[in-house]
């Protein structure tokens, strides 16, 4: 398994064309978006060197917790479908997110997203849920999203009443088919 930090981010970009101009620092200090999908990769390290980092891609890996993108303040985009992840969690700092994709994940209750006030899109489809149970939603969570989720994707999770999303008043389309 591999961990992604500031080493493997700097490996992968030596292929970069513009990165060779300029020192390593600044140049991860000016990337705005970063792509790790299928990479085999289990965990975040520490990425705060990556500033303007706006959107990072990290689907199709091994990552069971979501752990060290706080310190990203910038990142409006966050891709972490088909992992491991059981928990949402670690993301409340992230203000400036806009569109999360958890799909393919193995997320029984939707929940603290309370600090993501620009949230417009949110992906949960498709979670690898034990036989029987559903996805639940924290009433907590989904009056913090009231005024901004516009676009909510939760096919395929076995939700059989969506009487309590009717909190999300500014939602435009719900995605929720068996």
């Amino acid at each position: 398994m591999v961990r992604l930090t500031i080493d493997v981010i700097a490996k992968n970009s030596l292929h970069v064309k513009n990165r060779r101009a300029e020192p390593l620092g600044q140049y991860l200090k000016k990337l705005t978006h970063l792509n790790f999908s299928d990479k085999n990769i289990d965990e975040i390290d520490d990425l705060s060197v990556c500033k303007n980092l706006s959107v990072l891609y990290l689907y199709d890996n091994s990552i069971k917790e979501i752990r060290n993108l706080g310190c990203i303040s910038n990142l409006t985009h966050l891709y972490l479908q088909n992992n491991n992840i059981s928990h949402i969690e670690n993301l409340s700092l992230l203000e400036k997110l806009t569109k999360l994709y958890l799909g393919g994940n193995r997320i029984s209750v939707v929940e603290e997203l309370d600090g993501l006030t620009e949230l417009r899109e949110l992906h949960l489809e498709n979670q690898q849920l034990p036989l029987g149970e559903k996805l639940l939603f924290d009433p907590r969570t989904l009056q913090s999203l009231s005024k901004s989720l516009s676009l909510l994707n939760v096919k395929k999770n076995n939700i059989d009443e969506i009487k309590q999303l009717s909190c999300l008043k500014n939602l435009n389309q719900l995605m929720a088919g068996v």
